[in-house]
């Protein structure tokens, strides 16, 4: 009778390893059967085609949209996919709208659209001074190399701040980089950001600043300065430094004509940063008592 029982059960045992395995949810829906032409398959077309009839079918649609832009992304079809996401994202739940945000980020990262990044960095840069960002709670759990971590709102901003002043640079905007780096730096500083800023700074002839700036990380001073990347940079980085004119201006720093929002945010920042006590609002504690910025922060 449990050799019957056992023999019962194994071919279910066999299909609960099988989707473990291939990281295939389980199941016989259209979003089950593209995950399994994406992952176990590898036909990343007939993926999409499965994609499309989940989100038609209302079959895990959060997942699907996210899921099919990635995909779309890697064969190319980024165009498609931001349409895609800004057309179907309103099928979508609310908790998944700002994983949404990030992945048409990096859409618009893909195919070099650039004011439609700072536009959705601004938006997202909004959403943690409503509080609204990670749902009202604290921290949030992410996910890299399919490793969990817990992300704070000070972390995430930080974060925004940095591909913000990415997206500056871009558009050669070094000034307005330099102030939301310098900010990103105060929240949450790391070897990455601090290498962009020295950047910014030496395209403005700033090389004494940019110096200083450098030093943090050749002397590990700051998290991730140990990282192979981030020592080549700050070598090269060095290297353009030693070649020029040590002699420059220095140029007064935010007084940037023109940047409303981002002259009033980091000064928002600044002043919320060293927060003090008293009765606490709803807001998250890093966006406390900035409410007269709100009209900037819409722009």
């Amino acid at each position: 009778m449990e050799i019957g029982v056992l023999k019962n059960s194994s071919p279910k045992k066999e299909k609960d390893i099988f989707h473990v395995i291939h990281k295939v949810p389980s199941g016989d829906g259209p979003y089950v059967r593209a995950k399994h032409a994406q992952l176990v398959q590898k036909d990343q077309e007939a993926a999409i085609v499965w994609f499309w009839k989940a989100i038609n079918a209302g079959d895990r649609v959060d997942s699907a949209l996210k899921d099919m832009a990635v995909v779309m992304k890697q064969l190319d079809r980024t165009e498609e996919a931001i349409e895609a996401v800004k057309s179907f994202r309103g099928l979508c739940s609310r908790n998944a709208q700002e994983s949404l945000d990030n992945v048409l980020i990096d859409l618009y990262k893909k195919c070099g659209k650039v004011d439609e990044q700072i536009v959705l960095l601004k938006h997202k840069l909004k959403l943690i001074y409503l509080g609204e960002a990670f749902n009202g709670k604290p921290t949030k759990t992410a996910r890299s190399h399919g490793k969990k971590f817990q992300v704070s709102i000070s972390q995430e901003t930080s974060r925004i701040l940095g591909n913000l002043g990415w997206a500056y640079m871009q558009k050669s905007n070094f000034m307005a980089a330099e102030v939301v780096y310098r900010k990103a730096q105060m929240i949450d500083g790391d070897a990455n950001k601090a290498l962009n800023l020295c950047q910014c700074l030496i395209k403005q002839t700033r090389y004494e600043e940019a110096r200083l700036v450098l030093e943090d990380v050749l002397q590990y001073k700051l998290p991730g300065s140990d990282d192979f990347k981030s020592r080549n940079r700050a070598k090269e980085l060095e290297l353009e430094l030693e070649s020029k004119n040590p002699v420059g201006p220095l140029l007064p720093n935010l007084l940037i004509p023109g940047l409303s929002f981002e002259d009033d945010f980091v000064e928002a920042l600044e002043r919320v940063m060293n927060e003090r006590g008293g009765t606490r609002s709803r807001r998250l504690p890093i966006f406390e008592e900035i409410s007269q910025h709100r009209d900037q922060l819409a722009c």
